[in-house]
């Protein structure tokens, strides 16, 4: 597909693409952005976005464009299998969802587009998967930013879940995601909510994974998460090899790159640009 620069954009020096990469099995759909002058070459990692639970490219507004741009990096961002425009899940989703998204699809669309230097922004589950990925391909991963990721089981979170779960039923949620995922709305709810509510899931962690994690991370949550507490950010920053800074957002909930955009904009930027492969 032809590249098209950014609609309400004419002076970014940005340009956008959109197409479906085949991975494993599974037509993932791409948004991708790329600068077209002053490149610095190999000098800039790539930016990888990975949605939340109930997430998509859509889902993301403008944010992955805006960080580029104040980064100078190129970025891309991506449907995960069952979200969004890409294919729909054709099986139940297991308990070991998150090294199949980060060694399976993940690593595979990142060789797809020969990425080689990602660096990933994830957002609550991607964010989790963001850090298994750094985990599992240590060498391949420049810097992890996570922002409201899960690696341990808090009531907090079952508990924001379950509420979630009662306004799908009683409230317009499910119309409001329709709007990104369509027909698979359903399916992307029900994945969500089924796997972290079952009891297969009750004892899960993944502290031990951490311990393989040797790039920086910038580990991101607002105060008022309602999906987790102050114990993830301290447990991946404790746990982690590499070294880790924490951005601790008060007055802020689950979205902090949404509701904190300018202040999350600079501390990412600052924190990308400290990694040592921005100008």
């Amino acid at each position: 597909m032809e590249m098209k620069e950014t609609p309400g954009m004419p002076a970014s020096r940005i340009m956008e693409k959109s197409l479906h990469v085949p991975v494993a099995g599974a037509g993932l759909f791409v948004k991708m952005y790329a600068h077209i002058s002053e490149r610095t070459g190999e000098d800039r990692p790539t930016l990888v976005f990975l949605h939340e639970a109930l997430g998509s490219v859509g889902q993301w507004k403008s944010f992955p464009y805006e960080l580029c741009k104040a980064t100078g990096c190129d970025g891309l961002v991506y449907d995960r299998k069952g979200h969004g425009k890409s294919s729909p899940m054709d099986k139940p989703r297991s308990a070991d969802f998150y090294a199949e998204e980060a060694v399976c699809y993940l690593a595979g669309l990142l060789d797809t587009l020969n990425v080689r230097h990602p660096l990933l922004v994830g957002h609550s589950d991607g964010a989790t998967i963001a850090l298994k990925f750094a985990a599992s391909f240590p060498e391949r991963s420049v810097a992890v930013i996570s922002e409201a990721a899960h690696v341990i089981i808090e009531d907090v979170t079952l508990d924001g879940i379950q509420e979630a779960r009662r306004q799908y039923e009683s409230t317009d949620l499910g119309q409001k995601l329709s709007r990104y995922h369509g027909d698979k709305t359903d399916s992307v709810f029900r994945a969500w909510a089924d796997t972290w509510l079952s009891p297969e899931l009750a004892s899960w962690d993944m502290l031990g994974d951490l311990h393989g994690i040797r790039c920086p991370v910038l580990v991101v949550q607002g105060a008022g998460d309602q999906y987790g507490s102050r114990r993830q950010v301290d447990a991946i920053a404790e746990h982690v090899s590499g070294p880790a800074e924490v951005l601790w957002l008060e007055h802020c909930g689950h979205v902090p790159h949404l509701e904190k955009r300018t202040a999350v904009i600079e501390a990412f930027g600052s924190f990308i640009r400290s990694v040592g492969m921005t100008a």
